[in-house]
């Protein structure tokens, strides 16, 4: 039986790529200054971003000076990224996914891999990295994580995707990620960043629409959703706004 689209994570973000690009966060500008100071990052470097979506994290080794190709099966998000670096002479992008990016053997220096890491397929995706990366080359995985014992909005939020998203327990990228990174690296480094980001309820709704998980509009739980959701931020926000505290965690090391 042919798999449903919802389900598909190849095409389950073809319809919350405008809100994905508005409102996700992107990544610490300390993220790369880490980098150049843990593996000597340079922009002679070519980079491929696996999962690279609507390029949150392919744009800063383009900032950086580093050639990037995007690999991305997903041809809207593809899309996205190829207009967003259109006049940027350094990024390629590619159709492609971790276990067959169609890149040449031994021809990268940098593998990231930022939130669609958890999609991967570990086993296969650990030969694939090892095929095309440099003798000398380096995986990275980068992904931010709510913080969701920060605050009681933060807590009441993470409960509220529990009790009335689609599949939030599912397809949570903490879920099962340890074991995923053991079994793609050799070993690696890790640090950590925090960040905290101001919202006011417009913003929450977006962040809320570019998740998978959330009822996207036509399904029978989309308007009851967002009818809850604008209940909890009410209850919580201060001068119309909530606190949205992240930490980036960041492993680079060996496959």
């Amino acid at each position: 039986m042919k798999e449903r689209h919802e389900l598909n994570p190849r095409t389950r973000f073809s319809n919350r790529v405008d809100d994905y690009i508005r409102y996700r966060p992107g990544y610490p500008p300390e993220l790369l200054a880490w980098l150049r100071e843990a593996i000597c990052l340079s922009p002679s470097w070519r980079v491929a971003d696996i999962g690279s979506g609507t390029g949150l994290l392919s744009s800063h080794f383009l900032e950086a000076g580093c050639t990037l190709i995007g690999v991305e099966p997903n041809a809207a998000m593809r899309a996205a990224a190829e207009r967003a670096f259109a006049e940027n002479p350094r990024f390629v992008s590619v159709a492609g996914s971790a276990e067959a990016t169609t890149l040449a053997d031994h021809s990268i220096d940098l593998v990231s891999a930022g939130q669609a890491f958890h999609w991967f397929e570990p086993v296969a995706t650990r030969r694939e990295w090892r095929r095309i990366l440099k003798p000398a080359g380096y995986a990275l995985v980068v992904f931010n994580s709510r913080l969701i014992e920060a605050t009681p909005f933060m807590r009441a939020y993470d409960q509220y995707l529990i009790d009335h998203a689609v599949d939030y327990t599912g397809v949570d990228h903490r879920r099962g990620v340890q074991e995923k990174l053991h079994s793609v690296f050799d070993g690696y480094q890790e640090k950590r960043f925090r960040f905290t980001l101001r919202h006011r309820y417009d913003d929450v709704r977006g962040l809320s629409m570019s998740s998978s998980y959330v009822p996207a509009p036509g399904h029978p739980r989309h308007e009851a959703f967002f009818a809850g959701l604008q209940e909890i931020f009410d209850a919580h926000a201060t001068d119309g706004v909530v606190d949205f505290p992240y930490e980036t965690e960041a492993y680079v090391g060996r496959v």
